[in-house]
């Protein structure tokens, strides 16, 4: 278990903590010299069952609120220090309430130097304190009167802490490990070493961490859990690692260390807010903050996702705009003050930590923001799913919620797992069946309104029945239709089983001639109205024939009056796809020496594919969106 002290300057926390366990935790010389603390400090207790608690002791000064922010992220339980002479002081007033945005569950306040005072005295701050904490979540905390200096009480708060002291819930060891580093040093022989409460999960000698959000990788070379030497570290329990991969000046107080695939820097975050009742004014969306999470801070703006303002007490739904790129995980904590530092505005939860910066205000994502605020993991997990329009992303799901597998936490037949290019998908059971008819829908109307075309190439129908989604989704969804038989496919084009669209019997015979005829020069087919021209027939009929042939996917036009065999075009692609493997981009001039045609025809051509989705034009390189075969033309 982690004890962080709070409470104003000179009211004794260090030396509180010294009495308990004998560690003066103001190490810098300055401290000592000045009789402050300006740093966080630590130190360690052994029970005598074998339990160790670890403490962590804050500066009291209004200056260094941001340290004191970065100890108590990691406190499991506070003791508020009240100095019985001095009695509630602004820090206190303020410290109070940093915890209880922290979310801190459990504290004890420490009625501080009682041998400085009479009973009188200490019946009136202890009025002061209980009327301070009544409005908080810490109104029944116990009050312990103690003095350092004489050791009286000391014992009772000993005891009080012991008994809070109980094995911790295994629950969060099925999360993934993270730590927020609040201390870097190195030690002679030894190397770097970085130290900190461990939030979630479970560390190793061995283990390869990443350093975040630098994305370095380093190796736990050993470790000391609670002060002492451990081959592992877990969840309420201070560890220091000493780590290969990284000098200490790469790491600094505010980092991370994380599991592999836990990984997820950011700039934007959406949380759940609630305003202080006593903010001066109404938190306004657009107001610059400094956000304070974990061991670290930085700047950014508020953006309010359901309304213009909110008034002090109020609470809403937010997105967090940052001037860094920091760590967040679903369900940490954080703290809002404005952008001089000067009092705290809000307290936060984490619902997104990679959010869209599009449709962010949408009815469909706030709904997913209230998903993902649910009491539970398997409860979060669940109506994750149930309520994503689109499905959701095992990978974002995962990380968002430090979790090792998501999908273990759904209840077996209330989903579809669908395995893509693009990761591993989860749609609720209704809503893949939804999807499903909807494109077939789609599909059917689109036959009515046009029964002369053969149907829709894949590009097309997803634009037309689904546009929102992923294309490798889509591909997955029409895959499982073509192989049930709901849905077929002619050459590009998908179609329902019973559509077609059929030539008359002079029209076919005239398809048979000009198939062979574009075969005879695959890659520089003749025009309309040479084609016309050979075969003795009006320019217009011909056209007009392989215009049909063409939604019958027997032809495909690049250019008006200039149509090309499907053998011509898959030959082509595959001329783009070797340039594009030997040199990453196909640019007109190769292509053109590629395939013997002169320039204009190469940029027609190139440009059809990239009309089509097969490649992808930036300036003057065509880009391979999808390989040969996958594209506009097939699934």
């Amino acid at each position: 278990m982690i004890i962080g002290t709070a409470g104003h300057i000179d009211h004794g926390k260090t030396s509180l903590v010294r009495a308990l366990t004998g560690v003066n935790t103001d190490r810098l010389p300055e401290e000592q010299r000045r009789g402050m603390s300006i740093e966080l400090g630590y130190a360690y207790l052994a029970l005598p069952d074998g339990r160790r608690l670890g403490f962590v002791d804050v500066p009291g000064h209004e200056r260094f609120i941001h340290t004191m922010l970065a100890g108590a992220s990691g406190m499991d339980l506070a003791l508020l220090v009240v100095a019985a002479d001095d009695g509630v002081m602004p820090q206190t007033r303020e410290h109070v309430q940093l915890l209880d945005l922290l979310g801190v569950s459990r504290m004890a306040v420490v009625l501080s130097k009682i041998d400085r005072v009479d009973r009188a005295r200490c019946a009136a701050v202890e009025a002061q304190v209980q009327s301070l904490l009544g409005a908080t979540r810490f109104a029944h905390a116990p009050l312990l009167p103690a003095s350092a200096h004489t050791g009286e009480g000391v014992e009772t708060v000993l005891g009080w802490l012991s008994a809070q002291a109980a094995p911790f819930n295994d629950a969060l060891h099925a999360q993934q490990f993270r730590l927020p580093i609040d201390r870097v040093f190195t030690l002679s022989g030894q190397g770097t070493v970085v130290a900190g409460a461990v939030f979630s999960g479970r560390v190793r000698v061995g283990d390869t961490l990443w350093l975040a959000p630098a994305g370095r990788t380093v190796r736990v070379r050993s470790l000391h859990a609670q002060n002492r030497t451990a081959e592992d570290a877990t969840l309420g329990e201070r560890c220091a690692l000493q780590v290969s991969g990284i000098t200490r000046e790469e790491a600094r107080r505010g980092d991370w260390l994380v599991a592999d695939g836990a990984v997820r820097a950011t700039r934007r975050i959406d949380i759940a807010l609630q305003v202080v009742a006593d903010a001066p004014t109404a938190l306004k969306s657009g107001a610059a903050v400094q956000v304070f999470l974990g061991t670290g801070h930085t700047n950014g703006r508020v953006v309010l996702l359901a309304a213009t303002q909110l008034e002090p007490g109020e609470s809403g739904l937010a997105q967090l705009v940052l001037d860094e790129a920091i760590l967040a995980w679903n369900g940490d904590r954080l703290v809002l003050r404005d952008a001089a530092a000067r009092r705290p505005l809000a307290g936060a939860q984490v619902r997104d930590p990679a959010p869209p910066a599009r449709y962010r205000g949408t009815s469909e994502r706030l709904a997913l923001l209230a998903a993902l605020g649910a009491p539970t993991e398997r409860q979060r997990v669940a109506e994750v799913v149930a309520r994503a329009a689109t499905g959701v992303d095992l990978g974002w799901l995962a990380c968002s919620l430090n979790l090792k597998d998501p999908a273990a936490l759904l209840t077996e037949g209330t989903y579809r797992r669908v395995t893509t290019t693009i990761g591993d998908w989860v749609f609720a059971h209704p809503l893949w069946l939804g999807l499903r008819a909807s494109v077939l829908d789609r599909l059917a109307r689109h036959h009515v309104d046009k029964s002369d075309e053969p149907g829709l190439t894949l590009l097309a129908l997803r634009r037309a029945a689904l546009p929102r989604s992923e294309l490798a989704i889509f591909r997955a969804l029409v895959i499982e239709l073509l192989g049930a038989g709901e849905l077929a496919q002619s050459g590009a084009f998908l179609h329902l089983p019973q559509h077609r669209v059929r030539l008359n019997s002079e029209d076919e015979r005239l398809a048979e001639q000009i198939l062979p005829l574009l075969r005879s020069t695959p890659y520089d087919p003749p025009w309309v109205r040479d084609l016309a021209r050979t075969l003795v027939q009006p320019e217009v009929r011909v056209r007009d024939v392989m215009r049909k042939m063409a939604r019958r996917a027997q032809l495909f036009q690049v250019v008006r009056d200039l149509f090309y065999h499907p053998q011509s075009i898959d030959e082509l692609q595959g001329v783009c796809a070797g340039l594009n493997a030997e040199e990453g981009e196909v640019r007109a001039a190769r292509f053109r020496d590629a395939t013997g045609l002169g320039r204009k025809r190469s940029i027609q051509i190139l440009e059809y594919f990239d009309g089509e989705g097969f490649t992808r034009r930036v300036k003057d390189r065509h880009l391979l969106r999808i390989s040969p075969g996958t594209g506009s033309r097939t699934v």
